[in-house]
């Protein structure tokens, strides 16, 4: 660990939090302790400018009266009210090692679940050495991907494998860009200089949005459909665009298979159909396909927004077959934003999933829930949960089952976190992590090209631990009954990892070697040192699906889940509001959601003319309901919301309540990848007396 000055200083940090952007931070740190935090321009993506959350949230968050600093054991009962006493380190891990023990002796190791999310994104932390434990001591295997991102991740790779698409950046060089379900201005913010830069430049600018979000204000063409339509809106656009002979004949011909069958499915939707089915005016449409006809090159960005609803696989891939069929790869400028193909990191070897056993299974981490209430439904039933890296009681849909599960008698739980979040008051054993300003990392991004590394600029806080040492203690003390834990993989130091996670071997490492990364230079990972382009789709990279081209019909997801093509199921209604849970401007995720001021957004916005129907008033108190739970928010009234919708930003805290809107989220799961349908949350709302 780099020393670490005890007075006024200046250094370089990375921001860890779960979001595109991975902006270069400067932090002023005094006699050790962090004082003030802004943006660097060391990353050329992010420019020195910041968010408001994570100025005004960091100190907070590293320094604040949540912050945790000794391993705790619970004294009372599990809860919000649940009350802790301070142990030794050692206390802590011999207690996770004997109940861990009696449960590998009773039950087999499968019994031990981890459950893992989005909290710090650095490779170190999010996935090294916690990995190699879990692997190695034969827990159940969970997949976090149907939380966030995983619909969407397995309806890129459907179409084009997993060949990198292109940066954000480069819609600096479009003529149309196309930003769908995805709320920039809260968690994508550099972007939006860039597509206000082309816009000056002459470019389209097209927002596929429920809301009028900022970035919808400056739209040439605002798409306010319904929550869970958007396959509709890109079928009759396609369906459309082949009437107008738009289509590129011959990339269609060579690049793609499945479009005979796609355009059979598309023309099922005409314009006037969808201008109904997603409550659009007909001419929007129009305007749609006429831009894509019109206007090139073009480049589409899909958020996590369209995703997150029963259709949402088949409204991403059919949104992403829009640039397929008008044939804009290639040129600078053209094609679908993906960058996970550029970066230079080897996961395999830092995670060492060859430990895994031949006899694992892998589950779903929404269904944790359920597997922990229900143990007849699985064939181990779960006695122990490591909760870190996430908060699942302000995450999960379906709340009160996440809490009534937390609340079994014979579940064992270990939580480990920055802060005492609602989730961490459930825990038996509760272990202090060190915040990512008190350990080294390296981190890639979902939204630009470069790969930074940050290194420590605090002491650790109180007795806090990197989540690296967190588990290589735990292995250390497992080595006593499980001799695998004696490899010396277990014992790999920080330093050593951060070399591991780089791949020598990856393009964008020609003419470099991994002292080329430090804190004040990170690697642009969209060219190599001599400025040759990293290859991506249709750019030196044909898509690296089964047949080798990109697939319009899908028959691995036909043979997955019957999803060979995209298709539309219509909601069936028990409510009249469909609620949206978007990204919050205050907060990421959870993260900052117990801090003053980080929750002022935790309110539920309405259409005036909604509001007036039922002579409901902006500001006044007012009951969310469905059929799972209710809860009471204050009414905000605004014409930015869409008729029939109601918006509540994700991430609350509990705090004094007895609910968040998770509480409302129904458990029933998407088209493909079993993802959440947090935007099929059907509620109604009348005044709170």
């Amino acid at each position: 660990m780099p020393k670490i000055e005890t007075t006024r200083d200046e250094r370089p940090s990375v921001c860890p939090l779960d979001c595109a952007d991975t902006c270069s931070l400067k932090v002023e740190i005094e006699h050790g302790r962090l004082k003030k935090v802004r943006g660097s321009s060391v990353n050329p993506f992010t420019r020195g400018k910041i968010c408001a959350k994570v100025a005004t949230g960091l100190q907070e968050q590293v320094h604040g009266p949540d912050r945790l600093e000794s391993p705790l054991k619970r004294i009372g009962d599990r809860g919000p009210m649940a009350t802790f006493e301070p142990i030794s380190w050692a206390e802590a891990i011999e207690t996770i090692y004997q109940n861990f023990e009696s449960s590998i002796k009773t039950h087999g190791p499968l019994s031990i679940v981890p459950m893992a999310y989005g909290g710090p994104m650095g490779r170190l932390a999010g996935g090294s050495m916690d990995k190699r434990f879990f692997n190695a001591l034969g827990a159940q295997q969970v997949n976090s991907s149907p939380l966030c991102a995983g619909i969407t991740d397995a309806a890129y790779t459907s179409l084009f494998g997993d060949t990198g698409g292109i940066a954000q950046a480069e819609f600096a060089h479009s003529k149309l860009i196309v930003v769908w379900g995805n709320n920039i201005t809260a968690c994508n913010l550099h972007l939006t200089k860039i597509i206000r830069d082309a816009q000056k430049q002459g470019a389209k600018l097209v927002v596929i949005d429920p809301k009028k979000t900022r970035i919808a204000e400056h739209a040439d063409l605002h798409l306010q459909l319904l929550p869970g339509t958007d396959v509709v809106l890109a079928y009759a656009v396609a369906a459309e665009l082949k009437r107008l002979n738009a289509l590129d004949e011959h990339f269609l011909k060579e690049n793609a298979i499945g479009t005979e069958s796609y355009f059979a499915e598309a023309e099922k939707y005409s314009l006037e159909q969808a201008a109904e089915l997603c409550d659009l005016r007909l001419e929007e449409i129009e305007q749609f396909a006429h831009f894509w006809r019109d206007i090139k090159p073009a480049a589409i960005n899909t958020g996590i927004g369209a995703e997150r609803n029963r259709n949402g696989g088949s409204g991403i891939r059919a949104a992403l077959a829009l640039p397929v069929i008008t044939g804009n790869f290639g040129p600078k400028g053209a094609g679908v934003c993906n960058v996970s193909g550029y970066f230079p990191t080897n996961s395999q070897a830092l995670q060492r999933n060859d430990l895994i056993s031949d006899r694992h299974e892998t589950i779903s981490i929404l269904d944790i829930p359920n597997l922990i209430l229900e143990p007849e439904t699985k064939k181990t039933p779960i006695k122990n949960l490591f909760i870190y890296n996430h908060n699942p009681v302000a995450v999960h849909p379906k709340q009160d089952q996440m809490i009534k599960a937390l609340q079994k008698e014979d579940l064992f739980v270990v939580g480990c976190d920055i802060t005492l979040t609602d989730s961490m008051r459930y825990a038996d054993i509760i272990l202090p992590a060190a915040s990512h300003l008190e350990y080294s990392d390296i981190y890639t991004s979902y939204g630009h090209s470069f790969l930074q590394r940050s290194e420590a600029a605090i002491p650790p806080v109180g007795e806090a631990l990197p989540n690296t040492e967190i588990f290589r203690r735990l292995a250390q003390r497992f080595s006593h009954s499980n001799s695998i834990f004696d490899d010396p993989m277990f014992r790999e130091s920080d330093e050593a990892l951060l070399r591991t996670a780089i791949d020598p071997e990856h393009s964008a490492m020609v003419g470099r070697s991994y002292d080329s990364l430090t804190v004040n230079s990170p690697i642009d990972c969209s060219k190599d040192a001599s400025g040759s382009v990293t290859p991506s789709l249709f750019r030196g990279l044909m898509p690296s699906t089964p047949s080798g081209k990109v697939e319009l019909f899908s028959s691995a997801l036909e043979r997955e889940c019957k999803q060979g093509l995209p298709t539309w199921t219509a909601l069936e209604r028990s409510h009249p509001f469909i609620l949206v849970s978007p990204s919050s401007e205050k907060r990421t995720n959870s993260t900052f959601g117990n801090i003053e001021g980080h929750d002022s957004d935790v309110l539920l916005e309405i259409n005036p003319q909604d509001a007036h129907e039922r002579s409901l008033q902006d500001g006044q108190s007012v009951c969310v309901f469905n059929q799972q739970a209710e809860l009471i928010l204050n009414l905000k009234v605004s014409s930015k919301v869409k008729r029939g919708t109601l918006y509540s930003p994700k991430g609350a805290w509990l705090k004094q309540r007895s609910h968040t809107i998770n509480a409302l989220i129904p458990g029933h799961k998407a088209d493909i990848a079993g993802g959440a349908c947090y935007n099929d949350t059907q509620v109604d709302i009348r005044a709170y007396d």
